[in-house]
Order: structure tokens, then sequence, then C-alpha cells
């Protein structure tokens, strides 16, 4: 009977970990629909294609580098990592399968690189920005990983960062800045004088799709990280967690949106969306310990935060096309800086250490290797591919061909 009970949990702790990772990959068609509606229409088969392979090549790179890096065989409280040998079929003393382990981990590098994506959309080279996926999910991201998740030094240190407000959304938003600021703003962003024009997305129903599979797909983000489920005390903590997760977005959501009336007397759909997305981000560095009140209040920060960070990115001429860099880099500070407020294993002062170490190497490592790329092979299109568009100039297909003129009519 007993060893009944044992392989009971077993089987059920590798299911809830195969399903939230199934719940978090769904996050990459979320990702894939918010872009596709927040670019112009002559680049969204191009960001498509980004996303796809994105996800196809951080799957890959992680498999045969990536979690060896961040998880085999490490030495506790260590900075560089050991490059053990990729994992074995189980470990006698383990609760879950090590394969669902993996599978659960990879999803995430692969959320990290897709909030690089839609912050360069528009202008960058399609080539480029896959060679940089190489890098950054199969060396950058892990590194940082191991020095928290993987029992390195910064999880000696007490920094806690339960989902990844820093480790995954935070480290998206600097590899995101360090591209950005490196490629410039799109043509006709900005005016001479310091006007800043808007360009519109081409599809607001597929955007607000997007938000809503990403909400979804959170719940595997947030609750697959309790690790565990089976037996009372993890079975309540799952449901604090995908409780507390809920309430942040919905905040976030209402504060986006009051803030805007506030501000402009209008309801912007895009703000709304980004303040749900901020709301869940602010929420992941920590939804197991707050009270669904406090959660809401977290969220309702992070949802109001979110639109002053847009604006005044935008004012600073750091051109992101779909709030990227504000609803993961700001927020998922956000996030991490409010934890010692329901965690008492957590201080400012390790939550800060940690907060500057990931976003500084991530970003000084991005910068870098984006330098490389664009002095190599380029990162930025010419002036003409940019203006006719992306689908044709990388890609050759458009995404609403019936809508585009035909070609030499």
């Amino acid at each position: 009977m007993e060893n009944t009970i044992i392989e009971l949990k077993f089987s059920l702790n590798t299911f809830y970990f195969l399903i939230s990772g199934v719940l978090v990959m769904w996050m990459a068609a979320g990702f894939a629909m918010l872009e596709a509606g927040l670019v112009r229409s002559k680049n969204t088969t191009e960001i498509l294609t980004k996303n796809v392979a994105l996800y196809a090549i951080a799957c890959t790179m992680y498999l045969l580098i990536g979690y060896n890096i961040m998880y085999v065989n490490n030495a506790e409280g260590g900075v560089l990592p050991s490059l053990g040998a990729l994992i074995g079929s189980a470990a006698k003393d383990a609760d879950h399968a090590l394969q669902s382990d993996f599978f659960f981990q990879v999803v995430f590098v692969a959320t990290a690189m897709s909030i690089v994506s839609g912050a360069v959309a528009e202008r960058m080279k399609l080539w480029a920005f896959l060679a940089f996926c190489v890098v950054l999910t199969g060396f950058i991201y892990p590194l940082e990983g191991y020095w928290t998740w993987g029992g390195g030094f910064l999880s000696e240190l007490g920094f806690v960062d339960f989902a990844g407000s820093a480790i995954v959304h935070g480290a998206g938003a600097a590899a995101a800045l360090a591209g950005v600021l490196l490629l410039g703003a799109r043509k006709g962003k900005y005016g001479k004088n310091g006007e800043i024009y808007p360009i519109p997305g081409s599809n607001m129903p597929l955007a607000t799709l997007g938000t809503f599979i990403l909400w979804m797909g959170w719940f595997g983000f947030n609750g697959g990280s309790q690790l565990f489920l089976a037996d009372k005390e993890n079975a309540i903590a799952v449901s604090q967690i995908m409780l507390n997760t809920n309430a942040a977005a919905a905040a976030g959501a209402v504060a986006a949106l009051l803030v805007c009336k506030l501000m402009w007397g209008k309801a912007d759909l895009t703000m709304v969306l980004n303040g749900a997305l901020a709301g869940l981000v602010t929420t992941t560095a920590e939804p197991a310990s707050p009270t669904p009140v406090l959660a809401l209040i977290l969220g309702a920060i992070g949802g109001a935060l979110v639109v002053f960070s847009i604006v005044a990115l935008d004012k600073a001429k750091i051109d992101d096309p779909v709030g990227a860099i504000s609803v993961h880099g700001i927020c998922g500070a956000l996030g991490v800086m409010m934890v010692p407020f329901s965690n008492s294993d957590a201080t400012f002062q390790g939550q800060a250490v940690g907060l500057i170490t990931i976003l500084g190497f991530v970003f000084i490592a991005s910068y870098i290797v984006w330098s490389v790329l664009k002095a190599s092979m380029g990162i930025r299109v010419g002036e003409e591919e940019e203006l006719s568009g992306m689908d044709q100039h990388d890609c050759g297909v458009d995404a609403y061909p019936e809508f585009v003129t035909v070609r030499g009519q």
C-alpha cells in the first residue's frame, strides 16, 4: 500500500508538471497573436515566423546546452556551472519524472525569448534575431537562471523569485532593451523636434485574443512553479497561487483602464491589455504568499505603472511596439521588490541585489551579442525594406494578401 501511494503521488506530480508545461507552451501562441495584432499588417507574417522559429530554437538549444548549464550537477552557491551531462531517466528519490521537469523548464526559456520579439519588431533582420535567440536561450538565460533556481549564489543570498518576474520576464526585457538601443526607432515614429507619432497595430481582435491566451497560460506559469500537487498542503498552495494570479491580472486591467480614462478621457485597449499582463508579471515573483486582497493591490499598482512607463519610454524615444520592456521589465522589477511585503524569508536588500545582478548581467551580455551581430551581419533592414514591409523582405508572403495592392498594377 505504501509503495502504491508513493507511485500515485509520483504520477500525479509528473502529470501536473506536464499539464502546467502545456499551458506555458500555449503562451507562445499568446505572444504570437498579441504581437501580430500590435504590428502593422505588412509585418505580420514576419512576426509570426519569429515566434514559431524562436520557440523551436529555444527548445533545441535548451535541450542540447541550456538545461545542463542551469541545473545539472552544479555546485550550491556557485557562479559558474559544471556543464553536467543531460538528464537521466529518473532519480531514485525524485517526486516526479525528471523529463517532466525538463519540459516544464524548457517552455520558460521560450517565454523569455518571446518578450524580445515584440520589442524589436518591424525593423530587425529575421536572421539576426534568430542568431541572438541561439545565444540567449542556450547560454545567457540558463546561466542567470542557475544563480537562483539551480542553487547558485543568489539563492544563497536569499533572493526570492518564485516563478520568474526577474529570471524570465526581467531577463527578456533587459535583452530587448539592449537590442532596441542598438537598433533605433521605426521610421516615422519620432519627429525631429521631439514629436511622437503613434503607429497603430493592425488587428486589435488578435491582440486581445493573445492577451487572454497569455492570461490562461499564466496559471501554468505560476501554478506549475509550486512544483508539487500530490498532497493537501501543496494542493492548497496551488489553489492560492491561481486565485492570486487571476486577481492580479484583473486588477491590472482595471487600473490601466482607469488611468487611461483619467489621463486621456478614453479607454485605450492596448493599455488595458498591457495592464492585465503587467498585473500578471508583478505577481509572478511571489504568487503564493499574498492574500487575495494584497494580490489585487499589487496587480493594480503594476497595471497603473505600466501606462506611465510606456509613455515615459516613448518620450525617451525608446521605441517598443508592444510595450514589452515596460510590461516585463519595469513591472518585473516591481514584483521582485514587493516580495518582502508578503514573504518574510525575503529581504529588500537581497531582492535588490538579485534584481540588479540578473538585469545587469543579461543587459550587458545581450548588448555585447547584439553589437557583434550588428558589426558582422547587421541587425536592421534597409529603409526601403522597412517601408515596404518585413513580410515581403524576409518571408515573401503577405499575411493579408487581399488588402495589398497587386504589385506592378
